[in-house]
């Protein structure tokens, strides 16, 4: 992990073509789902001490992508995303503390218009370069939410006993970021 002093305090915009909205959902007790939304933004401005920085993000619900045409128009509807009434999914972080020699963010995850805290694990990946000048950072964050928290109810149970869908579900931001 680097050091987040490399950071310089500014603007800084998420860059999606080289950046990660992911999800990963239990599938029939069995097997892991992975999923990613296409179309997303967000600006992360850096405070001159680096722990009083912000980040403000937005996902459009309906590029959601897991890989089968069929589940992502399921989740599109009523019974998961109701993209056509809620079509955007926020995150606003509210601090960043310094655990060690690792960090954690909390933020304020906002789905189908229900608004909760969630502490994100955050690594700084470094900040480098590119071919045309652009100074580029790297930052990956995790957390894991119960889906039900944003009324996300939608499940059937199994001949077995168990159900289709966890209720974990863990996200990761693999975020690339220029600044301006």
């Amino acid at each position: 992990m680097s050091d987040l002093t490399a950071l310089t305090a500014g603007t800084w915009n998420i860059d999606p073509s080289h950046s990660t909205v992911g999800f990963t959902a239990r599938h029939l007790m069995i097997t892991k789902v992975h999923g990613t939304f296409k179309t997303f933004s967000g600006t992360i401005t850096v405070g001159t001490d680096p722990l009083k920085s912000s980040v403000e993000a937005t996902v459009e619900m309906v590029s959601v992508h897991t890989g089968d045409d069929g589940r992502d128009n399921h989740l599109r509807t009523g019974d998961f995303f109701e993209a056509d009434r809620f079509p955007t999914m926020t995150l606003k972080s509210t601090g960043i503390t310094a655990n060690g020699g690792e960090y954690l963010m909390a933020a304020d995850l906002t789905i189908k218009g229900v608004t909760k805290p969630v502490s994100f694990n955050l690594e700084f990946e470094g900040v480098s370069k590119d071919m045309w000048g652009n100074t580029k950072a790297g930052f990956t964050a995790s957390a894991e939410i119960n889906r039900k928290d944003w009324g996300l109810e939608y499940n059937a149970v199994l001949e077995t006993g168990g159900v289709v869908i966890g209720e974990k579900i863990k996200i990761t931001l693999d975020i690339q970021a220029v600044r301006t």
